[in-house]
């Protein structure tokens, strides 16, 4: 660790020249510790492995709390570790507490625009006017110098989906770890590509349609309808039919209907849609 130019010891004597002149260049994050502290331990490494993962985009200044007091009653730190982040002379965020990697990685990039970024908005620009594959070549140049990062593996993915390449899609967003997949919008497409993969099996939507119609308690075609009609983003009707078979038959294959609810609401994030038919859903169970 202090082989990196990222990484410096910081006490009195340097504080002004690392931290506050410092920060006027690039952002500097100021870890104050403690030798006793075990949760300063915890979060030590992460710190310095993000330091030089984000190769000079941040400096992490580190500040043994207990050699100089001083410091860190002038910050206002009360308890250990508090991470403070600097710029322009001045701190303008924190966090205390040994937090995970990804908690700090969306902390570090309020602050921090990546070279990721702007290829990504690149690519979002070259969308808009359908040059596909020009957004995907800077995707994947995103890819290639910022690899793992959760925003480029999911619009990466959501453009291969897009294309209907699902297998690569979803092998992109099985490397993102469990707590990123379960957040959106990676847990939407994961979402929109299983009804996808899962309607392939079913009949077409007007054959199921004329099955429900001659049998309203066809739960099963209902079911499948349901799934088609997500899966050609007919969201609304799909999240009507499920309502139907749980006012039909509330424990329908171990609550499926409700489970697949929640799919679609995972997969609409912040859509209006998704409060509408909480609220219906919550007057069905309660």
């Amino acid at each position: 660790m202090a082989d990196s130019p990222y990484i410096f010891e910081v006490n009195a004597d340097n504080f002004e020249q690392v931290v506050i002149e410092g920060s006027s260049s690039a952002p500097v994050l100021v870890d104050f510790w403690a030798d006793w502290c075990n949760p300063c331990r915890m979060l030590m490494p992460v710190l310095a492995k993000l330091a030089q993962e984000y190769n000079g985009q941040f400096i992490l200044a580190k500040v043994n709390s207990d050699a100089n007091q001083e410091l860190s009653a002038r910050y206002g730190v009360r308890s250990l570790p508090t991470v403070k982040l600097f710029k322009n002379g001045q701190p303008v965020d924190e966090f205390m507490g040994a937090l995970p990697e990804s908690a700090v990685r969306e902390f570090l990039d309020k602050h921090i625009e990546r070279e990721s970024d702007k290829l990504c908005d690149l690519a979002a620009e070259a969308q808009s006017t359908g040059d596909h594959e020009r957004a995907r070549a800077l995707l994947q140049q995103a890819n290639t110098i910022d690899p793992g990062r959760p925003r480029v593996i999911t619009e990466l993915a959501t453009l291969l989906a897009d294309g209907g390449e699902y297998d690569k899609a979803d092998e992109l967003l099985q490397s993102l770890p469990a707590d990123e997949r379960a957040k959106a919008p990676a847990a939407g497409l994961l979402a929109r590509m299983g009804f996808v993969r899962e309607a392939a099996d079913f009949p077409a939507i007007d054959e199921l349609r004329e099955k429900v119609a001659q049998n309203p308690d066809d739960l099963e075609a209902r079911h499948a309808l349901a799934i088609r009609l997500a899966a050609q983003n007919d969201y609304r009707e799909a999240m009507d039919q499920l309502l139907e078979i749980m006012r039909k038959d509330r424990g329908f294959r171990d609550d499926l209907a409700r489970k697949t609810l929640l799919k679609i609401f995972d997969l609409l994030g912040n859509d209006p849609l998704v409060a509408e038919y909480r609220r219906k859903m919550a007057n069905l169970l309660y």
